[in-house]
C-alpha cells in the first residue's frame, strides 16, 4: 500500500535537484560551449550504375544577383528571390564533380583557388577528405575556363595535378589562352584572360593539355557535348553507365531560384547571351523529358537532382539524401 508520504517521480527529482543547488550553488551550464563557427569539407557521393560520383564544393561566393542577371529586370528577380527565402547577394555554391569509372579518376572542373577571393578554394580539400589525393586524379574535362573552373589547377606554382591530362574545348583555349585577345580586352576584362592562362599554360608547356572539337568521347562512359555561348566554347559532360545518365551542366545555368521558372533569363558573364539561353532551353526541355539526372556547377552543393516542367517553365528536385554503401 503506497504511503501517504511517498514522493511522486516528479516530486522526487524537483526535491533532488534542490537539494544539488542549494549544496553546490547553480547547476552547469553546458551549452555555453563555444561556437565552432567552421564546416567540414564539402563532398556527396552516389552512385550512377558502376560509376561513383563524388560532388565537391568549392565553397561559396556572395553574388548580387540582381546587378547580374540580364534580360529580367531587378525587380523580377527579387521577387522570384524571396519566393526561396533568399536575398541578393545571394551565396551561390561553387561545385566540382569527381567521376571514378573504376579504370580512370576524371575530374570536371577544379574551382577557383585563390582567383576569386577567401571563400572559395575549398575543393582541394574536399577532394582530400573524400579519401583521394590529387596525384591520383588521372584526366581533369574543364566545362571552360572561366577561373572558378580553372583556377584549381595550379596551387601556387605548381601543378596541382601533377599527372592528370586537361581536357577542354579547341573554341574555349583558342579564345582565352591568345595574348592577342588579352592585349585588345578592356581593362576590367583582362583578369579573365591572365586568370586562364596562369591556370592552363603550364599544363600546356609540360605536355598535359590536350583539346577536343565539339561532341566528343573522352573515356569510355563519358562525353563532351558543345553547348557553346556562355563562353565560345562551352561544354556540358555525359555521364554514362548502366543506362543511368547524369548531365553535368557547368555553367549552361547560374540561379535555380530564377533561371527555372524562367530559362529565357541570362546573365552578364555569358559571352553570347542569347546562344546560352538557347542551350539552356535546350539542356531543360530534354532533361526534364529524358529524366536522367544533372548536376551543375552553381546549383545549391551537392548540385545534383532532376527537372520536371511546371507551367511555362521548370522546377528543381535535389536528389534525395542516400548514403552510399
Amino acid at each position: 500500500m503506497k504511503s501517504r508520504f511517498s514522493l511522486g517521480a516528479g516530486t522526487l527529482a524537483l526535491t533532488l535537484l534542490s537539494a544539488t543547488i542549494a549544496t553546490f550553488g547553480t547547476v552547469p551550464a553546458y551549452a555555453d560551449a563555444p561556437m565552432a563557427k567552421t564546416a567540414a569539407p564539402g563532398y556527396y557521393r552516389v552512385m550512377l550504375g558502376d560509376f561513383e560520383v563524388t560532388a565537391l564544393s568549392d565553397g561559396t561566393v556572395a553574388l548580387p544577383i540582381d546587378k547580374l542577371l540580364t534580360n529580367t529586370t531587378p525587380e523580377k528577380t527579387l521577387k522570384s528571390l524571396q519566393k526561396y527565402h533568399l536575398s541578393t547577394p545571394v551565396q551561390t555554391s561553387v561545385n566540382g564533380y569527381l567521376i571514378n569509372t573504376g579504370s580512370k579518376l576524371v575530374l570536371i572542373d577544379t574551382g577557383a583557388a585563390g582567383l576569386f577571393g577567401p571563400t572559395l578554394g575549398r575543393l582541394a580539400n574536399s577532394l582530400k577528405a573524400a579519401g583521394y589525393s590529387p596525384e591520383q586524379v588521372d584526366e581533369i574535362y574543364i566545362t571552360h575556363m572561366h577561373g572558378d573552373h580553372v583556377g584549381g589547377l595550379m596551387m601556387g606554382d605548381q601543378m596541382a595535378f601533377p599527372n592528370a591530362i586537361v581536357r577542354a574545348d579547341k573554341h574555349d583555349a583558342d579564345f582565352w589562352l591568345s595574348q592577342a585577345n588579352l592585349d585588345k580586352a578592356p581593362a576590367d576584362a583582362k583578369g579573365s584572360f591572365q586568370g586562364a592562362m596562369a591556370s592552363l599554360n603550364p599544363y600546356v608547356k609540360a605536355g598535359k593539355f590536350k583539346w577536343f572539337d565539339g561532341d566528343t568521347e573522352l573515356v569510355p562512359g563519358i562525353k563532351a557535348l558543345a553547348a557553346r555561348g556562355h563562353t565560345p566554347g562551352h561544354s556540358i559532360y555525359l555521364v554514362e553507365s548502366k543506362g543511368q545518365k547524369l548531365m553535368l551542366w557547368g555553367d549552361l545555368m547560374h540561379v535555380a531560384a530564377v533561371q527555372f521558372e524562367n530559362p529565357s533569363v541570362t546573365i552578364g558573364f555569358d559571352s553570347d547571351s542569347k546562344a546560352a539561353m538557347a542551350q539552356r532551353q535546350k539542356a531543360y526541355a530534354e532533361a526534364a523529358k529524358q529524366g536522367y539526372m544533372v548536376g551543375a556547377t552553381h546549383l545549391s552543393f551537392p548540385g545534383l537532382g532532376y527537372i520536371r516542367t511546371e507551367g511555362k517553365g521548370y522546377a528543381w528536385m535535389p536528389i534525395n539524401y542516400v548514403p552510399v554503401k
